[in-house]
């Protein structure tokens, strides 16, 4: 069995005449038995993701802002309470996506930064897993990080999605005890540093993903990518780590749970 432990049903690349319950139908069939979706604008996707979740057993969602997304004044109006509150649905079991991304030019840095931190703290308050997306700002990312946790005497549990990032960034996440997840970059021809880096990854900290619509994996390269197609990327890992695909759909399932508890309280066993 399959998690695909990061994904948006709702976004607009999946097509108009592709709806959450089509991907949702066709991972099943292709043996992705869960899945959540993640939030990256909270004003105009919590309650649309809610209700997806809510509609379907092993469905999970988040809630967050990206840090595209960062700069919008709706966004920058939610306080680190009013994401605490949010994050008490039951079919909500992360909170994020958020972090930092220099590559693009879409969101100001310091506006970025608050809403990380923000994000961070609402973490801590509730126990619930960070989901951290970072691009080309892996030292500013990680010393926020260091810096709340340093600030805080709650814990703080995460994941760094659709990691990308380089060695030091992956060790130093391993190190605070944050689980790396991998998405269909690592089955890339020309990937073979990132190939490298997930041979490190302890077995118990590994998470697969799609980031559908986004990056698919071989061979779909240059397709929409779905849920279903997850199955791609924990047979490259499969590859790596000397076992078959389905051990490895079993180990990083296991590993989703183990993160994201807060799923196991609605989780329904595929029979």
């Amino acid at each position: 069995m399959y998690i695909d432990s990061h994904c948006h049903l709702n976004h607009p690349m999946n097509g108009e005449d592709v709806s959450p319950d089509q991907l949702i139908t066709q991972a099943k069939e292709a043996g992705t038995v869960g899945l959540q979706t993640i939030c990256c604008r909270m004003h105009q996707e919590y309650e649309l993701l809610t209700g997806i979740a809510e509609a379907h057993d092993n469905v999970w969602c988040s809630v967050g802002t990206h840090p595209h997304d960062a700069s919008v004044e709706a966004e920058k109006a939610y306080s680190v309470d009013d994401i605490v509150k949010l994050s008490q649905h039951p079919k909500v079991i992360g909170i994020g996506e958020s972090g930092l991304d220099y590559y693009y030019d879409y969101a100001d840095p310091q506006d970025q930064k608050k809403s990380f931190r923000k994000h961070i703290q609402a973490c801590q308050e509730t126990g619930l897993p960070l989901i951290v997306h970072a691009r080309d700002a892996d030292r500013d990312c990680m010393d926020i990080i260091h810096d709340e946790i340093k600030n805080s005497d709650k814990p703080l549990y995460g994941v760094l999605h659709c990691f990308s990032s380089g060695e030091a960034m992956a060790r130093e996440a391993l190190e605070i005890g944050f689980y790396i997840s991998f998405s269909g970059m690592v089955t890339f021809k020309k990937m073979d540093w990132l190939r490298d880096i997930a041979l490190q990854v302890p077995g118990d900290r590994v998470l697969i993903e799609t980031d559908a619509p986004f990056l698919a994996p071989h061979p779909y390269r240059g397709k929409t990518n779905q849920p279903a197609y997850v199955e791609f990327v924990a047979l490259e890992l499969a590859k790596l780590h000397n076992l078959t695909r389905e051990e490895m759909g079993h180990k990083t399932a296991d590993n989703f749970f183990r993160l994201f508890l807060k799923a196991k309280d609605t989780w329904v066993q595929q029979k």
